[in-house]
Protein backbone atom coordinates (compact mmCIF):
# COMPACT_ATOMS: atom_id res chain seq x y z
CA UNK A 1 0.00 0.00 0.00
CA UNK A 2 3.08 2.28 1.02
CA UNK A 3 4.15 1.97 -2.29
CA UNK A 4 1.18 2.62 -3.97
CA UNK A 5 0.66 6.08 -2.09
CA UNK A 6 4.76 7.42 -2.94
CA UNK A 7 4.32 6.57 -6.59
CA UNK A 8 1.57 8.59 -6.80
CA UNK A 9 1.23 11.83 -8.82
CA UNK A 10 -1.42 12.91 -6.30
CA UNK A 11 1.15 12.48 -3.50
CA UNK A 12 3.96 13.44 -5.19
CA UNK A 13 2.39 16.90 -6.40
CA UNK A 14 1.14 17.15 -2.37
CA UNK A 15 5.05 16.96 -1.48
CA UNK A 16 6.34 19.21 -4.10
CA UNK A 17 4.19 21.96 -2.36
CA UNK A 18 4.82 21.41 1.66
CA UNK A 19 8.47 21.68 0.23
CA UNK A 20 7.62 24.36 -1.54
CA UNK A 21 6.34 26.12 1.92
CA UNK A 22 8.78 24.67 3.96
CA UNK A 23 11.38 26.47 2.08
CA UNK A 24 9.43 29.85 1.57
CA UNK A 25 9.27 29.37 5.28
CA UNK A 26 13.20 29.10 5.77
CA UNK A 27 13.77 32.06 3.22
CA UNK A 28 10.70 34.29 5.21
CA UNK A 29 13.16 33.48 8.79
CA UNK A 30 16.74 34.21 6.57
CA UNK A 31 17.76 30.60 7.31
CA UNK A 32 20.36 29.02 5.56
CA UNK A 33 20.16 25.20 4.86
CA UNK A 34 21.20 22.23 2.48
CA UNK A 35 19.00 20.04 0.36
CA UNK A 36 19.74 16.44 -1.09
CA UNK A 37 18.23 16.27 -4.28
CA UNK A 38 17.28 12.98 -6.83
CA UNK A 39 20.19 14.06 -9.21
CA UNK A 40 18.13 12.44 -12.07
CA UNK A 41 15.48 15.63 -11.20
CA UNK A 42 18.49 18.05 -11.47
CA UNK A 43 19.20 20.47 -14.25
CA UNK A 44 22.64 22.58 -14.68
CA UNK A 45 23.01 25.72 -16.96
CA UNK A 46 25.61 25.67 -18.21
CA UNK A 47 25.62 22.07 -18.00
CA UNK A 48 28.27 20.42 -15.82
CA UNK A 49 31.38 19.13 -17.52
CA UNK A 50 31.60 15.06 -17.34
CA UNK A 51 34.42 14.71 -15.05
CA UNK A 52 32.29 16.98 -12.55
CA UNK A 53 29.08 15.23 -13.30
CA UNK A 54 30.82 11.78 -12.43
CA UNK A 55 31.71 13.02 -9.45
CA UNK A 56 27.72 13.28 -8.37
CA UNK A 57 26.18 11.28 -6.20
CA UNK A 58 22.71 9.79 -7.13
CA UNK A 59 21.23 11.91 -4.17
CA UNK A 60 23.47 14.85 -4.00
CA UNK A 61 24.32 17.36 -1.36
CA UNK A 62 23.52 21.26 -2.41
CA UNK A 63 24.55 23.79 0.48
CA UNK A 64 22.58 26.71 0.44
CA UNK A 65 24.73 28.98 2.05
CA UNK A 66 26.40 32.66 1.07
CA UNK A 67 25.91 33.21 -2.56
CA UNK A 68 23.74 30.21 -3.21
CA UNK A 69 21.55 31.25 -0.48
CA UNK A 70 20.93 34.45 -2.08
CA UNK A 71 20.60 33.44 -5.55
CA UNK A 72 17.37 31.36 -4.57
CA UNK A 73 14.54 31.86 -6.72
CA UNK A 74 11.76 29.75 -6.36
CA UNK A 75 8.69 29.45 -9.49
CA UNK A 76 6.38 27.35 -9.29
CA UNK A 77 7.09 23.78 -9.26
CA UNK A 78 11.11 24.41 -8.79
CA UNK A 79 13.93 25.61 -6.99
CA UNK A 80 16.86 27.83 -8.68
CA UNK A 81 19.80 28.80 -7.50
CA UNK A 82 23.55 29.44 -8.47
CA UNK A 83 26.53 27.31 -7.25
CA UNK A 84 30.19 26.45 -7.94
CA UNK A 85 31.57 22.77 -8.63
CA UNK A 86 34.69 20.93 -8.94
CA UNK A 87 37.94 22.61 -7.83
CA UNK A 88 37.49 24.90 -10.72
CA UNK A 89 34.57 26.49 -9.07
CA UNK A 90 32.55 25.85 -12.53
CA UNK A 91 29.27 28.21 -12.09
CA UNK A 92 25.93 26.80 -12.70
CA UNK A 93 22.41 27.29 -12.24
CA UNK A 94 21.12 24.57 -10.45
CA UNK A 95 17.41 23.98 -11.07
CA UNK A 96 15.47 21.39 -8.64
CA UNK A 97 12.14 20.25 -8.71
CA UNK A 98 10.44 20.16 -5.08
CA UNK A 99 9.30 16.90 -5.88
CA UNK A 100 13.17 15.97 -6.57
CA UNK A 101 14.35 17.22 -3.07
CA UNK A 102 14.81 13.93 -0.61
CA UNK A 103 15.81 16.07 2.15
CA UNK A 104 15.90 19.50 3.77
CA UNK A 105 18.97 20.13 6.58
CA UNK A 106 18.98 22.53 8.69
CA UNK A 107 22.03 22.48 11.10
CA UNK A 108 23.05 19.05 10.07
CA UNK A 109 19.97 18.22 11.45
CA UNK A 110 17.05 16.45 9.10
CA UNK A 111 13.90 19.11 8.73
CA UNK A 112 12.22 16.65 6.16
CA UNK A 113 12.04 14.11 4.30
CA UNK A 114 10.80 12.89 1.45
CA UNK A 115 10.02 9.66 0.11
CA UNK A 116 8.46 10.63 -3.35
CA UNK A 117 11.67 11.67 -4.39
CA UNK A 118 13.22 7.89 -4.92
CA UNK A 119 10.90 7.13 -7.27
CA UNK A 120 12.77 6.20 -10.49
CA UNK A 121 9.01 6.74 -12.82
CA UNK A 122 9.25 10.48 -11.29
CA UNK A 123 12.58 11.62 -12.65
CA UNK A 124 12.76 10.00 -16.60
CA UNK A 125 13.76 12.76 -18.16
CA UNK A 126 12.53 14.33 -21.36
CA UNK A 127 15.10 12.89 -23.59
CA UNK A 128 14.72 9.19 -21.86
CA UNK A 129 11.12 9.84 -22.74
CA UNK A 130 11.57 10.49 -26.33
CA UNK A 131 14.20 7.79 -26.70
CA UNK A 132 11.59 5.18 -25.38
CA UNK A 133 8.62 6.50 -27.08
CA UNK A 134 11.39 6.48 -30.78
CA UNK A 135 12.53 2.82 -30.35
CA UNK A 136 8.74 1.75 -29.58
CA UNK A 137 7.92 3.48 -32.91
CA UNK A 138 10.58 1.82 -34.42
CA UNK A 139 9.76 -1.73 -33.46
CA UNK A 140 6.35 -1.51 -35.10
CA UNK A 141 6.99 -3.64 -38.35
CA UNK A 142 4.99 -1.35 -40.02
CA UNK A 143 7.13 1.52 -39.17
CA UNK A 144 10.27 0.11 -40.05
CA UNK A 145 10.11 1.03 -43.78
CA UNK A 146 10.34 4.95 -42.61
CA UNK A 147 13.71 4.26 -41.60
Amino acid sequence: MIGNIINSEEYKQMVSEQIRELIEYLLNIDQEFALTANIKGVEFSPKLPLPIRKQLAPFSLFVLANYSYQSILLEDEVIRFEAGFGKENFGSIVTIPFSAIFQIIVDESILYINPAATVEKHFTSIVEQKQRSFDAFKKNTPNKDLF
